[in-house]
């Protein structure tokens, strides 16, 4: 109780979730009279970041500012428009399928929010779609980043659990795209509320302008098939990847020159950075815990209330919504996979189909109060209220539960796809 109690004290005085973690660890150690793992700590966090498969988050931390300052979005935007830009409430379409372009690239939900935030609600705003619509469905929409592959998420859970993380990247596939349909639907349902096309702001250009647009498509193209025809491991996609995109913002749209490179480098660093404190920090976090055999009474509990497969994934869904609201998702899986994961072999449960379970379910904790760094981050793009970004996100929260109840339902939704690819 005296490190919950901690917790929220830190967490109301605005301390950062990674340092949240270290401190959650040094009071729980404190109190519990054990001291001793003091000695340990630096050894603990330098282990939890030691793994080979870490080494992809940079790269794909490249390719999205690559992605970024090169102009891609830009083009992203303009492709998504001519495909589904002339539909009543076009653009709110637009940014469903623009985020999910971006999801094959980035495989990082912030990044996506972040980005979007910046670029398509503005221009959302300047056609007559409510701010506060317009946001809430960015924020919504950039949680296909973590599921659509490359996937940030599934290549942390693939370390933890020992599990391939070209067959995780796979098995997030179909749930993606049974996420985007979800939320073209929930846009659809909304559409008479919509603003008519602006036909004047629709992009035109030749049949060289629509193929240069389409040009990064190349960048997915290429993890997915280096990933799935066993050529290239997630991390040599990532790397492959960060080399199309500096080709295509260099050489082709030459938007990216010599003194790009150290912002590019910079951000890459700070990011990277951030996100292995984060990793580091939330393992030492899991360590002390488990010194007190808090995840086996956990675990106890958990077992002794489910009653199958279906039961133990809604109460771990459960368990991670409540978590996700105070804890970065990262934070979240390398918590509770080592306590979670021996539960679901128990279970039945295929360990590929429990990690996009447990990564979708990890997601929500993006968007929900009072942490957020989904919602912060639209907040600080567009100036709205957290609880009006919140209420502007929740049809489209309410389809992505939708289905991922149908995804704990339907586990060969997960499965299949890896099965064909022998993986």
């Amino acid at each position: 109780m005296i490190t919950l109690a901690a917790f929220f004290l830190f967490l109301c005085l605005g301390l950062p979730i990674v340092f949240l973690l270290l401190m959650a660890a040094i009071v729980f150690a404190w109190t519990n009279d054990a001291s001793v793992l003091f000695d340990s700590f630096l050894v603990q966090s330098v282990k939890g970041i030691e793994a080979n498969g870490f080494l992809a988050i940079p790269l794909y931390m490249l390719v999205g500012e690559i992605m970024n300052r090169g102009g891609i979005t830009e083009r992203l935007i303009r492709t998504s428009m001519r495909i589904v830009g002339r539909m009543r409430g076009g653009l709110a379409f637009v940014n469903v399928l623009t985020n999910a372009f971006a999801a094959a690239i980035l495989g990082s939900a912030t990044a996506q929010i972040a980005i979007m935030s910046r670029s398509i609600v503005p221009e959302m705003e300047r056609q007559g779609y409510n701010r506060q619509f317009a946001t809430g469905l960015t924020v919504a929409t950039g949680l296909l980043g973590p599921i659509i592959p490359p996937s940030m998420l599934m290549i942390i859970y693939g370390v933890l659990a020992y599990q391939s993380v070209a067959a995780l990247f796979i098995a997030g596939l179909i749930p993606g795209l049974l996420l985007m349909a979800a939320f073209f639907v929930t846009v659809w349902l909304s559409k008479s509320h919509l603003p008519e096309v602006d036909e004047s702001r629709l992009p035109g250009g030749t049949w060289r302008d629509i193929a240069a647009d389409a040009l990064p498509g190349l960048i997915p193209l290429t993890i997915i098939w280096g990933v799935v025809s066993g050529a290239m491991t997630p991390t040599e996609a990532g790397a492959l990847a960060a080399v199309v995109a500096l080709v295509l913002s260099t050489v082709v749209y030459r938007r990216l020159g010599l003194r790009d490179f150290v912002p590019i480098m910079h951000n890459v660093v700070l990011s990277s950075a951030s996100i292995i404190m984060l990793i580091g920090f939330a393992t030492l976090l899991g360590w002390t815990l488990a010194y007190e055999a808090v995840p086996d009474m956990l675990a106890r509990g958990i077992a002794s209330v489910a009653i199958g497969q279906v039961s133990f994934l809604v109460l771990v869904c459960a368990a991670v919504f409540v978590l996700g609201m105070f804890l970065d998702g990262i934070g979240v899986l390398i918590v509770t996979v080592p306590v979670l994961l021996p539960i679901a072999g128990q279970f039945g449960v295929d360990p590929v189909h429990f990690g996009v379970v447990l990564a979708i379910a990890t997601l929500t904790g993006l968007v929900s109060p009072p942490v957020g760094p989904g919602l912060y981050l639209a907040m600080d793009a567009t100036g709205l209220k957290m609880m009006q970004v919140f209420r502007g996100a929740l049809p489209f929260l309410a389809a992505f539960l939708v289905v991922l109840a149908i995804i704990i339902l339907l586990p060969a939704l997960s499965v299949w796809l890896p099965s064909v690819a022998g993986l």
